[in-house]
């Protein structure tokens, strides 16, 4: 439903976005949902991403909130949530955060990469690690890929930067924009590659010009949505052979601590 919201407000203001990742391997595999999958990727140039929000705030308040770091500061990540009204989906790894968090659409903005690879480097290590800043502001404790002996120090680690962060005042503000104006520093130029580099890999979230536009069409869970051009090389590139299914104890998703569908109550049983 909300996905089916976001494309009618896309295609009635020609803003053009493109389904991503898991998103993008649900397609060509399932047709739909990774079967153990529970969100949907979106993304959008930043230019469009801004019409979208403002268009969701304008029109479609009653239904939808939006969610991100400029609109609540007790929100971690550099995405937007269009989060349904009235629903609680509150993740497991967002248990302490106290912002709305109900069952959502996930918006990626994507900008332009500087045109040479030095450089590009250096724009995606300053946007990854302010992006991990924002989060250890407001998780002391954040999910790592890490087990053991290994995730113990590294919690020790950012236990420590939490502390560090806090007490020394530094404002949600002050990271979330200048994670911000780290990615869009080259938007006023056509470098002909785009990018979202706060993702878990910084060097994940790319394309060029040419592997993106124009869109194409395929059908997710009987919705016709749009995606790159150059849809497998991406998934290629993030994911390796991505038409295999992964072992089963590598089949994750966003475990939930509090889920409520509040008046949805029908999708909750068409679900079960």
């Amino acid at each position: 439903m909300i996905l089916k919201d976001f494309i009618k407000v896309c295609e009635e203001n020609d803003l053009t976005y493109f389904g991503l990742a898991g998103t993008g391997i649900g397609v060509l595999r399932h047709q739909g949902f990774i079967p153990w999958d529970d969100d949907i990727d979106v993304g959008l140039l930043r230019k469009d991403y801004d019409k979208m929000i403002e268009i969701f705030k304008r029109d479609y308040a009653e239904k939808y909130t939006i969610v991100n770091g400029d609109e609540f500061k007790n929100y971690p990540l550099m995405t937007t949530r269009i989060m349904l009204n009235d629903t609680v989906f509150i993740e497991e790894s967002l248990k302490n955060i106290k912002c709305p968090l109900g069952i959502f659409l996930d918006i990626y903005a994507f900008d332009n990469a500087a045109p040479d690879e030095k450089s590009r480097r250096k724009q995606a290590m300053g946007a990854w690690i302010f992006s991990k800043l924002l989060i250890l502001k407001h998780i002391p404790f954040p999910v790592l890929p890490y087990y053991g002996l290994k995730r113990k120090i590294v919690h020790c680690v950012t236990a420590i930067v939490w502390f560090l962060l806090n007490v020394c005042c530094v404002s949600h503000n002050w990271l979330y924009n200048k994670c911000k104006s780290i990615s869009c520093r080259y938007n006023d130029e056509d470098t002909k590659i785009y990018a979202y580099f706060c993702d878990t890999d910084k060097y994940s979230n790319y394309f060029e010009k040419e592997d993106l536009f124009p869109v194409r069409y395929e059908t997710f869970e009987g919705i016709k949505m749009t995606f790159p051009k150059n849809l497998e090389k991406s998934l290629n590139y993030m994911f390796g052979d991505y038409m295999t299914l992964p072992p089963e104890e590598k089949r994750k998703n966003h475990m939930p601590h509090v889920l409520d569908f509040g008046p949805y109550q029908d999708f909750e049983e068409g679900l079960k």
